[in-house]
Formats: structure tokens, C-alpha cells, sequence
């Protein structure tokens, strides 16, 4: 009488081995993403002068608050943060409920020009007018120091299409739209009902890109929103930047090369606090998110 489980193979020593290399790889590579985030934090909380001499690498050394408070004092942060939080919220809500249903819609069989019309949707991805064409665009359409700048123009992302008409198109079995066609559902209330309950995974990785293209988006302000009442937070860091690198290299000029190597100190103590204040809130969110976020990159990366 065989044993049930004699057909299973043990690990050799070659195969422990090999993974034992393979963990201790995996470790290396996640040591090396992380270590950079983790100094800018320290750094931001460190001793400027023991950062500057390479004194600070594992833990923070002599505390010092400097950088966040001159970020946090400074009344334009919370005007950016507000925005910001605006254009994300306000355009992430306007991605989804567009990108969603076009999604749907093209990825139905039945639905003849669906070719057409995603030919003309990828023709986007490799040309455009141009920065002219499109600021003359939104001139005439009164968006420009409008906050709806932020929000409109970038109302669907092709790319973000592409991957969810993909998991329409194949995760998604055609046997789910038959039964609710029986049961007398139309096309509106199979998506409303059944695809976009079922559609959570890529729901949220896409909701997750827009979010971040959202709050990393610098150049719509920087070109088309003049009234800085409307900056989002990025052209405001931008700014704090720019304001304490002139401050540095004015207190080199005016009171010699110790001020000045002082003052860029605390510069680049405000830098990496910027950084912090900057990814902090998208960090913090992520996790929320993650159980969604592998099965949501890998569709459409295997067919069949």
C-alpha cells in the first residue's frame, strides 16, 4: 500500500538552496526601494549639519522640527492641499464615470463600430496638436484660471481604458450578460447591477492612477492657471523651493561662504520635507488599496 503523499518530491539541498538565494535577493531589492523613502524621511527630522556630513543613515539624529515648520506655518500649503484634494476628488470621480462605461461599451461584440472608435481613441496616445493648439482650445473655452482646467481636459486616459475594456472583454463571462438578458436586464442595468459590482479590482487600480495623476499634476497649473488661488499643491512646493534657494545663495552672497552653507542646510532640510508633505497622503492610502491592486495590473497580461 503506497503512502498518499509518496509522490510529492522533497526539496534537495540544491532547492533550498536556490531559494534561500532567491529570498535573500528579494530582500536586497526591497531594501533598495525602500532605503531612499526612509532617509528623506530621517532627513527631514535630522540635524541639517548631521545630514550634510553624512552622519545621519539608519536612525534620525538630534531631532530637528525646522522643515516642517516653516512648510506648515506657510498659509499656501493648506491652500494647495485644499485644491489639490478638489481637483483629485472632483477628477478621479469624472475618470471613473466615464472610463467605466466606455470601457463597457467598446468591449461588447455586438457593438459594431467599437473598432472605429477605439482606432481613434489610440490615434490620441501617439499624436496631438500640441501645447498652442491645446491652450488656444482652452482659451476659447473659457477653462483658462478656471479650476475645471484640472478636471476636464483630462477627463479619460486611454491607456486606463485600454486595461479596463480588456477585463471587460475577458473576465468577464459572456454566459453573466445571456442569463441577465433572460431574466429581462438591458444593457444598463447589467453594467449598473452585475459588471460593475463584479469590476472592483480594476475599479480600483484604475481610481488608484487617476488619483495619483491628479495629485502629481504640475504642469496644467504651471502653463494654464495664472490666479495662484487655484495652484494645487505641487506649484506651491514648487514655489517654497524656489523661495528658500534664492534665500540660501543670498545668505552666501551677503554674509559669506559659512552662512550661506548654513542657510543651504536648512534648504535642503525643507526639500526633503517637501517630499514627505507631497507623498504622504498617497502613501497612506495605498494600503486601502492593495488587495485589489495585483489581481487589477495583471489583467489583460494573460488571454485565453
Amino acid at each position: 500500500m503506497t503512502r498518499p503523499f509518496a509522490a510529492l518530491r522533497r526539496d534537495t539541498p540544491g532547492d533550498l538552496a536556490f531559494k534561500a538565494l532567491l529570498a535573500l535577493c528579494c530582500v536586497l531589492v526591497l531594501l533598495l526601494a525602500l532605503y531612499p523613502i526612509y532617509f528623506v524621511v530621517i532627513a527631514s527630522v535630522s540635524d541639517p549639519t548631521m545630514v550634510a556630513t553624512g552622519r545621519v543613515w539608519i536612525v534620525p539624529r538630534d531631532l530637528s522640527w525646522f522643515g516642517y515648520e516653516q512648510i506648515l506655518a506657510d498659509d499656501r500649503i493648506w491652500n494647495g492641499y485644499r485644491n489639490t484634494l478638489l481637483y483629485a476628488v472632483a477628477g478621479t470621480a469624472l475618470n471613473l464615470l466615464v472610463t467605466m462605461p466606455a470601457a463597457f461599451t467598446l468591449s461588447r461584440r455586438e457593438f459594431r463600430p467599437r473598432r472605429v472608435l477605439m482606432f481613434f481613441f489610440a490615434f490620441t496616445m501617439f499624436f496631438s496638436g500640441g501645447l498652442i493648439p491645446m491652450y488656444l482650445l482652452l482659451r476659447d473655452l473659457n477653462l483658462l484660471d478656471n479650476w475645471l482646467v484640472f478636471v476636464l481636459p483630462s477627463a479619460v486616459n486611454v491607456f486606463n481604458l485600454i486595461i479596463a475594456r480588456s477585463f471587460f472583454e475577458h473576465s468577464l463571462p459572456e454566459e453573466l450578460h445571456e442569463a441577465a438578458s433572460i431574466d429581462g436586464a438591458n444593457y444598463f442595468q447589467f453594467f449598473a447591477k452585475i459588471a460593475l459590482p463584479l469590476s472592483m479590482p480594476i475599479l480600483s487600480v484604475i481610481g488608484l492612477y487617476y488619483l495619483v495623476q491628479h495629485w502629481n499634476d504640475f504642469f496644467t497649473g504651471l502653463v494654464f492657471v495664472r490666479d495662484y488661488s487655484l495652484q494645487p499643491l505641487q506649484i506651491v512646493l514648487r514655489d517654497i523651493l524656489i523661495s528658500n534657494q534664492a534665500f540660501s545663495g543670498g545668505a552666501g552672497g551677503a554674509g559669506g561662504a559659512g552662512a550661506g552653507s548654513y542657510a543651504q542646510q536648512y534648504a535642503d532640510q525643507i526639500k526633503y520635507g517637501v517630499i514627505v508633505v507631497s507623498t504622504l497622503p498617497v502613501i497612506v492610502l495605498y494600503p486601502f488599496l492593495q488587495r485589489y491592486f495585483e489581481k487589477g495590473v495583471m489583467i489583460g497580461a494573460v488571454k485565453g
